[in-house]
C-alpha cells in the first residue's frame, strides 16, 4: 500500500539545540494558520511528545527504529497522520546519532530514510559565522541521501539574519527558511530525566503563543509546507488487530505517572480494552477493572504525596493480592516497592507489594536500549520470547527481578530484571507493545481470564 503524507523532520546537530522548542513553535504556528498538524518523536523519549500533545490537542506518537520494526514505524506514521495536513517529526540527539558510536541505526537519519521524510536542520548560531556553513555542508554530505532540505537558524539576532541567510545559501545550496532569536522568556526547564513535563510548566500556553508568533514572523511556513508536500509516497503494510476480549484496564495517569506510548494504549483498546484513568496522587479508589497498568514517571518527585494517600496504596495491594493482572514500568515498579528514598535521604513508604526499596542517585543506571528475553512463562509471553525495550532512570532498587534477561545491542552486557509470573510483569524496563504485539495479546487474554474468574466467584454455577 502507498500513502501521500506531507511531512517534515525537525533535526539538529546535537541535543540542546532547541529541537523541542522549535518543533512546538512550528506546530503552534501551523495551528494559528488554520492547519491541522500531527506530531511524532523519533526515539523513546516520553516528555517531548507531551509538549507536542499540549500544542496540537491530540496525542503525539513515538517512532523508534530499535523498539519497532521498520514496517511498523511506517504503518504508525501513516495511520496517525492520515487526517492531518502536515506531519511534523522531531528528531533525537544529533541527526546521525544511533545505537552506538559510529552507528546510524535508530537515528533520526535512519528514520528519515525509512519514512522518506525531508529534513529541516536546526543550527545553533551562537558564537559562529562562516563555520555554520561548513557544519551545514557537512551534515548534508556526510551520508548518502541525507534528505536535508532546509535549515532554521537558532539564537540569531534579526539584524544578522539577512547576511547569514545569503552566506549560507551561497556556500551550501541549502535553503535557509527562517530563524529564531534567543527567547529566554520561553525556555523550558529541565530535571534529571530531561525537560520537566508539560503539565508542570508555568504559563505554558503563553510561552507557546510567543513561540508561534515568532515562527509566524521569522520562519517561511509556506516554504516548509512546500518541502513537506514535495516528497515521495510512503509504501507501508496494514496491520489489522484482532478484538480479543472486552476488558477494563485501570491506567495510572497524573504528574507522578505519565510515561506512556499512546500507540501501545490504543493497541490494547483495539484488542478490546476499555481504559479507565486514575490518579494514585489524588484518587482514593482504583476504578473497577480486570487489569492494571502503572507507567513510568516521577514518583520520586511526588513520593511524599503518594505515601500520604494510604487508601490508594491499600487498594493497589488488595488488587494485586487478588492476582489482578498488572504491568508496571520504572516509576510504576518503584511505587510497588516498600519505599522510595530520595537524594536527601528522605524515605517514603510505598505500596509494599514487593519487598524491596528504591533509592535515588546522581547518575543514570543501565541507561539505553536493551532486548528482553523471558526466562520462564509469564503474564506477557512464553519462556524464550523477546521484545526490545529501554531503561532510563536515576534510581536503583534492592529487588530488580530475575524473570527476564536484558542484553545490550552490542551484546557486551547482560543483567537480570523484571518480576513476572502469570499475573505480574513489573520492573525498570519500558516496552512499546507494537514491538511485539503478542505481549499485548497475552496481557489482554490474562485480563479476560481474571474477569471470568471474578464473575464465577460472584455468580457461581450451581
Amino acid at each position: 500500500m502507498i500513502a501521500k503524507i506531507p511531512r517534515i523532520m525537525i533535526a539538529a546537530a546535537g541535543s540542546n539545540s532547541g529541537k523541542t522548542t522549535i518543533t512546538c513553535a512550528i506546530l503552534q504556528a501551523f495551528m494559528k494558520k488554520g492547519l491541522t498538524p500531527s506530531a511524532f518523536k523519533c526515539g523513546p523519549d516520553f516528555i517531548d511528545p507531551m509538549f507536542h500533545t499540549e500544542v496540537i490537542g491530540t496525542k503525539s506518537r513515538n517512532l523508534d527504529l530499535f523498539l519497532l520494526p521498520e514496517d511498523v514505524c511506517k504503518y504508525l506514521l501513516v495511520k496517525n497522520a492520515r487526517e492531518s495536513q502536515i506531519a511534523v517529526l522531531e528528531g533525537v540527539m544529533g541527526y546521525y546519532d544511533g545505537l552506538g558510536i559510529g552507528e546510524t541505526t535508530a537515528s533520526s537519519y535512519h528514520l528519515a530514510g525509512v519514512t522518506k521524510t525531508p529534513v529541516i536542520l536546526v543550527i545553533n548560531c551562537a558564537g559562529a559565522a562562516l563555520s555554520i556553513a561548513a557544519q551545514i555542508q557537512g551534515f548534508s554530505n556526510f551520508r548518502p541521501n541525507s534528505r536535508v532540505k532546509g535549515v532554521i537558524l537558532n539564537n540569531l539576532s534579526p539584524a544578522l539574519y539577512p547576511s547569514y541567510k545569503s552566506m549560507i545559501e551561497h556556500e551550501t545550496n541549502i535553503a535557509v527558511i527562517g530563524y529564531f532569536p534567543k527567547m529566554s522568556e520561553c525556555s523550558l526547564e529541565s530535571r534529571h530525566l530531561g525537560l520537566i513535563t508539560a503539565a508542570e510548566v508555568e504559563n505554558l500556553q503563553h510561552k507557546l503563543d510567543l513561540l508561534a508568533d515568532q515562527a509566524l514572523a521569522s520562519v517561511d511556513l509556506d516554504q516548509m509546507m512546500e518541502i513537506a508536500r514535495e516528497n515521495e509516497e510512503i509504501d507501508y503494510c496494514d496491520y489489522p488487530i484482532e478484538n480479543i476480549a472486552a476488558v477494563t484496564l485501570a491506567v495510572a495517569r497524573d504528574k507522578a505517572f505519565c510515561f506512556y506510548y499512546q500507540d501501545s494504549l490504543e493497541l490494547l483498546e483495539q484488542m478490546g480494552a476499555r481504559i479507565e484513568y486514575f490518579s494514585p496522587l489524588k484518587d482514593e479508589m482504583v476504578p473497577a477493572c480486570d487489569g492494571i497498568i502503572l507507567g513510568g514517571g516521577y514518583p520520586e518527585i511526588f513520593a511524599k504525596e503518594l505515601a500520604e494517600n494510604k487508601t490508594m496504596l491499600q487498594q493497589i495491594r488488595n488488587l494485586l493480592d487478588k492476582e489482578t493482572p498488572c504491568i508496571a514500568e520504572c516509576g510504576g515498579f518503584m511505587y510497588l516497592l516498600d519505599s522510595i528514598k530520595d537524594k536527601d535521604g528522605n524515605q517514603c513508604e510505598m505500596a509494599g507489594f514487593l519487598k524491596g526499596n528504591a533509592t535515588l542517585t546522581d547518575r543514570l543506571h543501565r541507561f539505553g536500549y536493551i532486548t528482553l528475553t523471558a526466562q520462564h512463562d509469564n503474564l506477557l509471553c512464553k519462556k524464550g520470547e523477546s521484545i526490545n525495550a529501554h531503561e532510563f532512570h536515576y534510581s536503583d532498587s534492592t529487588l530488580n527481578g530475575e524473570s527476564f534477561i536484558a542484553e545490550r545491542p552490542s551484546g557486551k552486557a547482560q543483567w537480570n530484571c523484571i518480576h513476572a509470573n502469570e499475573h505480574l510483569a513489573v520492573g525498570y524496563p519500558h516496552m512499546h507493545l507494537w514491538g511485539n504485539t503478542d505481549f499485548a495479546r497475552s496481557f489482554i487474554e490474562q485480563c479476560r481470564k481474571h474477569k471470568d474468574m471474578q464473575l464465577n466467584e460472584e455468580y457461581p454455577i450451581r
